[in-house]
């Protein structure tokens, strides 16, 4: 597989990496300097770029009939009209708020485990994310997906990091090198039901987009990651 590279940060050099000891080819390493691009050795992109790139660089692949696999935040505002872009072109997608298989299992759970929960207004449910100090976003999209998920099946009206009604707290703390740590809290006033997802490093997250690359050649369409793990 021909893998080009759309912002060559550590996760970058993470998933070249992971792909060549997968027998993958890294054919392109595009970053903020780069002005030319040879498409036709592309065989997939995996983007984790910039919020500023990303909407450029995923919808340009989809014109060039190239798959694509975008890790990258803070551009969602697009995100409907680059699925527009993708469908005219009859491209193929997945984005993820984080692609390591662990934390794709952990939304399931997550939401699983707040249908559970349906009807036992006893409890109330927040979240805490630990990142290390050089993550510039908060929350994390991991945690605000996971809120996304609690609010599919509970009486919560989006997510908070402040005390709003009606909205599920999420308390973000920047420590350090930690790579990611997740947990989702049901409190009482006689007990604690939590669950949590804590990554020892970056290479999950990278061994996913790999993998998630490896599904997508040879499809049409707009999947997740719930799709490459067949879950869900």
């Amino acid at each position: 597989m021909r893998i080009a590279l759309f912002g060559y940060g550590k996760m970058g050099k993470m998933i070249e990496e992971i792909a060549k000891s997968r027998n993958h080819n890294i054919v392109a390493k595009i970053d903020l300097d780069t002005t030319e691009i040879d498409y036709s050795q592309i065989d997939v992109a995996i983007d984790f770029s910039t919020p500023d790139a990303a909407f450029g660089n995923i919808t340009n692949c989809f014109k060039k009939n190239i798959p694509v696999i975008s890790g990258t935040t803070g551009w969602l505002q697009q995100y409907d009209e680059a699925i527009a872009v993708c469908k005219e072109n009859k491209g193929a997608f997945i984005y993820a708020s984080n692609f390591s298989l662990g934390v794709n299992i952990f939304f399931e759970l997550n939401e699983y485990l707040s249908k559970m929960m349906q009807g036992l207004e006893q409890y109330t449910v927040h979240m805490e994310e630990i990142h290390h100090t050089q993550k510039l976003d908060a929350p994390s999209g991991t945690a605000i997906t996971l809120a996304e998920g609690v609010t599919k099946n509970l009486d919560y009206e989006g997510w908070t990091m402040g005390n709003e009604p009606k909205k599920i707290p999420i308390t973000s703390k920047r420590e350090g090198n930690v790579p990611g740590t997740h947990s989702v809290t049901y409190h009482s006033a006689v007990d604690d039901i939590k669950i949590k997802h804590k990554a020892h490093g970056r290479e999950g997250f990278a061994l996913g987009a790999i993998v998630a690359a490896e599904w997508i050649i040879g499809r049409t369409g707009i999947f997740t990651m719930k799709d490459v793990l067949n879950i869900g």
